[in-house]
């Protein structure tokens, strides 16, 4: 199996007239395909090659971006609910009619809005630093989480400020990250996401963070399995999101990673895949 550092991108227009950029890996097995649904800001190349070389040992996994994100055409939505229609129609659009799906970070909004409006298209679920909709404290981020990663440039020192803990071990998972996420790739790179989508995915943010009992009742709606997971020390999306979360979701698990911040999944890449493995397998 050929490595996500050296995986090239392609393109698939959509019904909506969006021209979607994406990579896929790994073979086709009885399991259905893994579609990914990026961070923050984030496009193809911010996720760790070494996860997803993980993840991709059993099955098809998809990264992709979302309309208006880095090399996909159009527009950034403002709303989850608009970025969750489009990723229906990215995956309409790849003649897919059932999947597995993992959404980190405001990926993982967007997959909990997929499960609400489709709940016949994802078969298992995997919220990666999430927090419902509607959760009382969750509009808008810390003033130090903004300036780490709000701004028009982002700087290697924010991403580590609210991806990893300052601990020892944490800086050292740093380092190791990062060399992998940002040195893996030498050639083919995505586009980098604009001034424009940072503001429309941060409106979409604040949106969903809007305290809202009707949405956190609007959660038991979701019947399939959901693995919940988060670091202890995650400052953007704090753990007792993640655990409101799994609480008010039907048939939920849920587990916390030790001295990790939002960068958990990366930390902890072989940890973590082994157990998205098990869980996606119980199916």
């Amino acid at each position: 199996m050929t490595s996500y550092a050296t995986t090239e991108t392609l393109t698939v227009e959509a019904s909506n007239g969006i021209t979607y950029a994406y990579r896929s890996i790994g073979a086709d097995t009885d399991a259905p395909p893994l579609v990914l649904l990026q961070h923050f800001r984030g496009n193809l190349d911010n996720w760790d090659p070494a996860l997803i070389d993980a993840l991709a040992k059993g099955r098809r996994v998809i990264t992709f971006d979302n309309r208006g994100v880095a090399a996909t055409t159009g527009i950034t939505p403002h709303t989850i609910a608009a970025m969750a229609e489009d990723a229906v129609d990215f995956i309409a659009a790849l003649e897919l009619s059932r999947v597995d799906v993992l959404g980190f970070s405001i990926g993982s909004f967007v997959a909990q809005e997929i499960a609400l409006i489709r709940p016949d298209l994802a078969r298992r679920i995997v919220l990666a630093s999430a927090a419902p909709q509607g959760a009382s404290g969750m509009h808008g981020w810390a003033p130090d989480i903004i300036e780490a990663v709000g701004g028009k440039t982002p700087s290697a020192e924010g991403y580590f400020h609210v991806f990893f803990t300052p601990t020892e071990a944490g800086t050292a998972a740093g380092q190791e990250v990062a060399g992998r996420v940002f040195g893996a790739r030498t050639q083919g790179h995505d586009a980098p996401t604009d001034w424009a989508t940072r503001l429309a995915q941060y409106d979409a943010v604040a949106h969903w963070g809007v305290p809202n009992h009707a949405a956190l009742e609007r959660l038991r709606a979701i019947t399939q399995p959901v693995f919940v997971a988060n670091g202890d020390s995650d400052r953007m999306i704090l753990p007792r999101y993640s655990y409101l979360l799994a609480g008010l979701l039907p048939n939920a698990e849920i587990k916390i990673y030790p001295d990790a911040a939002h960068g958990f999944l990366f930390q902890y890449y072989k940890e973590f895949a082994a157990d998205v493995d098990a869980f996606l397998r119980r199916g």
